[in-house]
């Protein structure tokens, strides 16, 4: 093998070992922090240890929204039909949050269950809902309440079927 070309060879074994410990780096600090979906029936499939961060998501459960204390303390229930999840919030909720509606919440469940949010998303409009949540409570054979009977924004049914 002649000097020039034994240059080239060691030259590109050396880029290609250097791309690959960049990618392994990269890959590893990506899956670090990954924070995954979960619906209330994942989690009794699947148990998640206390502490550990994931996003939770659902409907809010009709008449389980309650502000104890000093007022910036929210705590509410995520459902999927079959199964729920306590949530407790500290923070201002999205304007959009309220009962029956789609939430993707950010946080970890603590040693007694209750999943301790750092960030609560309130779905944006009628008809937008993020497609894991929506998949979730197509499993669980939960339906959502269609966009003709949703109230205004001021609570009264609109006058235009939406």
């Amino acid at each position: 093998m002649t000097p020039t070309r034994k240059r080239r060879l060691i030259a590109l074994l050396l880029i290609l070992a250097g791309v690959g410990v960049a990618s392994t780096v990269a890959f590893y600090s990506l899956q670090e922090n990954l924070l995954y979906f979960q619906s209330p029936s994942d989690l009794s499939m699947q148990p998640i240890p206390p502490g550990r961060q994931f996003r939770l998501g659902g409907l809010v459960k009709p008449g389980s929204v309650s502000r104890p204390g000093d007022g910036l303390t929210t705590r509410f229930v995520v459902t999927d039909g079959p199964k729920e999840v306590a949530v407790e919030y500290v923070g201002i909720l999205p304007d959009l949050f309220r009962e029956g509606q789609g939430v993707i919440a950010r946080g970890a469940l603590d040693e007694g269950g209750l999943f301790a949010a750092s960030e609560v998303l309130a779905k944006h409009d009628e008809n937008y809902m993020p497609p894991e949540v929506a998949d979730a409570l197509e499993q669980s054979g939960h339906t959502m309440p269609s966009s003709d009977t949703m109230p205004s924004s001021d609570g009264r049914p609109s006058s235009d079927g939406r």
